[in-house]
Parts: structure tokens; sequence; C-alpha cells
């Protein structure tokens, strides 16, 4: 059994930042990826950072420039922090970590909401 639980999420005005953070646990003998997605009301979930089990990361067109996404291999752990927050970001950010090549978990998500 694998957990994923993210922290970091919160309340901030246009054009601040926050840092999220999600850490995987349990049964893990190697960590493909881990991503962000987020997900807004009414809309799909969409992908905003990927970094793989190399290093190479990929972002979302709308964040691209603004966030960051960085990991700590030796802790299960990947940050995304945000900077020059729109309210466009506000949304639901879950984790997702690919384990094992094969099996994907999710975190239960982290509200972020950007006032304007």
């Amino acid at each position: 059994q694998v957990h994923v639980v993210e922290s970091g999420g919160g309340l901030v005005q246009a054009g601040g930042s926050l840092r999220l953070s999600c850490t995987a646990s349990g049964s893990i003998f190697s960590i493909r990826s881990m991503d962000w997605y987020r997900q807004a009301p009414e809309k799909q979930r969409e992908l905003v950072a990927f970094i793989d089990s190399s290093g190479y990361t990929n972002y979302g067109d709308s964040v691209k420039g603004r966030f960051t996404i960085s990991r700590n291999s030796a802790e299960n752990t990947v940050y995304l922090q945000m900077t020059s927050l729109k309210s466009e970001d506000t949304g639901v950010y879950y984790c997702k970590v690919i384990v094992d090549y094969v099996n994907a978990y999710w975190g239960q998500g982290t509200q972020v909401t950007v006032s304007s």
C-alpha cells in the first residue's frame, strides 16, 4: 500500500506565492514520476507539472515560467513552487505518483484559492 499526502495549500492574493509539498510513503521500490494536477470547479483535471526519475520536467502551458517542480528523491517528496499566482490558478491540486513503473497513486488534494 502506498500513501500520498499533499500539503501547503491555502488562500493567497493574486501575485503571491505558495509552495506545495507531496510525500509518498509505503511499499515503494522505485518512483517513476511525481506529477501535479489541478481541478477547478466544473472543469476537468489538468496536468500542471511533471518530474520523472531522471529529473526531466514538463509544465502545462498556463503555468510555464511561473511554477517550478522539484523533487527530493531520498524522501519521496515533490514540491511545486508557485509564483505570480492568478485567480485562474484556483482549484484543488492533486499529486499523482507512479510507483514501480506500473501503479498510479493519488493524494487527497489540497485547496489553493487565489483572490483577485
